[in-house]
């Protein structure tokens, strides 16, 4: 009898804990039962397992969520009088998942920021400003008098917002990297995840009243190289190390992170992806994607009801406006006729002779601004005319190639970092997970390949086809005079439509192409990035069904 009280008494004490845990938003297992850490708490908690309860998704600085959903890739595409038809488009239905997207093209303003920082911290790096120099030679023609704006579009504050232009496609590229960086960098530091700017600059004081030391760091601040743990700063907010026991702390990156200790003594550690403060990456947006927002059909969808297409990012036939208030204006900067950029002085139809600023006309349906016209922008695809033939239904794509951050040491997992601090970057060896043998064996491999002469030693070691941009790729015929072709796997996309453009290039589903190191002065770009989780960006007066509550755990005691 005692013993059935004393099994009773336990389970009901363990139905109490485990109804508590549970009733605090979920904040234990749901398959063990164990609480999570929680840094409220006033015990010791080493070796809880961390998990981020608290995670709001949110877009990164410049960005706007872009609700995905259908789309009939080259679906806009139409055919006008004394234009040769765009062969090239194929209609063919595809999912584009939601993602982030930014509001305006990347202005004079954006560039000159990514060559003050540069020049800032890389002052004797003469080839490293250089090379991130747009071309402001795309102005110059022999027969027409651009001369002022080679040496005034990108730098004179009558620019600032105007689109950057003269901008490669590896540059872009280039600048989506820079950008995620330097945005991580300072959300982490406004957090106090990592050394706060004021501690930084030298500002924060210490308990005797004196100024503190601020660490100054070794290298600019890398995404991957931190959440790699290769940036040893922790400021006075970064989470809790829950995995090391207190006072166990050994080493330099241990007494660092000692020294910034939580409560009871509990050591510091850097972010993780688990925390859910680290963005995703910056990059350029995929064909699919930048076709998909540009048209903007979700202001004339209605319960998947699509009520009225669309040939521009906004309704209607025309390029001008049939709204009273602005009727008959031109609502995108583009070439009206041959010779006609601007219209007839004191009446011009599109208020602009080149470009304009990035924020002019009325957005689309999604918020974004001049994605027909101003600009043509690039896309991170590689141009294949059967692209979407040959892509995948589900955010279709073409341009993988695949990579491996390359490692200075196997053992510890460290990757190799550049003179910037960026990562190195290696051809992928393996398109599913080694095992374990398989890794060693691959990272001796690797050593033995960096310390090879052989110049064939590397093409040699693997058999797995890390470049895939020519998967599928069953037509590859555009040739010029001498037989030569001009589609390769270094041609990218770009679309849009510019100022020198007539309206027939403002159609979202035309598409061109061009080197990916070549730059021209109708060309820009906007940055997009990847939206985790749930695709729906906001339930509110949408029919949903009703998730019941969570309910607390329960033991069952039998009879």
């Amino acid at each position: 009898m005692k013993k059935l009280l004393l099994y009773s008494f336990t389970c009901l004490s363990l139905a109490a804990l485990l109804s508590s845990c549970s009733s605090k938003g979920g904040n234990s297992s749901s398959k063990t039962g164990i609480p999570y850490a929680d840094r409220k708490s006033k015990k010791n908690q080493s070796g809880a397992f961390a998990v981020a309860t608290q995670y709001k998704r949110a877009p990164g600085p410049g960005l706007i969520p872009i609700e995905g959903g259908v789309l009939v890739v080259g679906g806009s595409a139409i055919e006008v009088p004394g234009v040769e038809p765009n062969i090239y488009n194929y209609k063919r239905q595809v999912t584009v998942p939601s993602f982030y997207m930014d509001e305006t093209e990347v202005s004079n303003t954006d560039w000159l920021e990514y060559l003050h920082w540069i020049r800032y911290n890389f002052p004797e790096d003469r080839e490293f400003y250089y090379n991130e120099l747009p071309d402001t030679l795309v102005w110059r023609r022999a027969l027409s008098y651009n001369e002022p704006y080679v040496d005034n579009y990108l730098r004179h504050p009558a620019y600032r917002d105007y689109p950057v232009v003269g901008v490669s496609w590896e540059q872009a590229s280039r600048y989506c990297e820079w950008r995620t960086s330097r945005a991580n960098e300072f959300i982490l530091r406004e957090k106090g995840i990592l050394t706060d700017y004021k501690t930084l600059a030298g500002g924060g004081k210490s308990n005797s009243n004196t100024t503190a030391a601020a660490p100054k760091p070794a290298q600019p601040f890398n995404t991957d190289a931190y959440l790699n743990g290769q940036y040893d700063d922790k400021g006075k907010n970064a989470p809790i190390d829950y995995n090391t026991k207190s006072g166990a702390a050994t080493g330099t990156a241990g007494a660092a992170a000692a020294s910034t200790g939580g409560k009871n003594g509990q050591p510091r550690r850097t972010a993780t992806l688990e925390d859910g403060v680290i963005m995703q990456p910056y990059r350029l947006p995929t064909e699919a994607e930048w076709e998909y927002a540009a048209l903007g059909l979700i202001g004339n969808t209605e319960y998947e009801n699509i009520n009225q297409n669309k040939i521009y990012p906004w309704n209607g036939l025309g390029v001008s406006s049939a709204k009273k208030k602005t009727r008959g204006m031109i609502q995108a900067n583009f070439k009206r006729a041959p010779g006609d950029y601007m219209g007839v002085g004191g009446s011009l139809n599109d208020k602009g002779d080149l470009t304009v600023p990035v924020i002019q006309y009325t957005p689309n349906d999604f918020g974004l601004y001049n994605m027909a016209g101003n600009v043509n922008e690039w896309v991170n695809d590689v141009y294949r005319t059967g692209t979407f033939t040959d892509a995948d239904a589900f955010n279709p794509y073409r341009g993988n190639y695949f990579t491996n951050k390359k490692l200075e040491d196997s053992q510890n997992g460290k990757i190799s970092l550049d003179k910037y601090g960026n990562p190195i970057k290696e051809n992928a060896y393996s398109g599913r997970k080694q095992t374990w043998a398989e890794k060693q064996a691959q990272a001796k491999r690797a050593d033995s390949i960096s310390k090879s002469t052989d110049p064939q030693a590397a093409t040699a070691s693997t058999t797995y086809q890390a470049d895939q941009r020519g998967y599928r790729d069953r037509q590859n015929t555009l040739l010029n005079e001498e037989g030569v072709t001009l589609v390769n796997d270094k041609s990218r996309v770009y679309k849009g439509g510019s100022w020198n453009d007539m309206a027939y290039w403002l159609n979202p589903a035309t598409r061109r192409f061009m080197q990916q190191d070549e730059s021209s002065a109708e060309v820009g770009f906007r940055c997009a990035m990847t939206m985790l989780g749930a695709p729906e960006i906001s339930t509110a007066g949408k029919r949903s069904f009703k998730n019941p509550p969570q309910k607390p755990y329960r033991v069952s005691r039998g009879k």
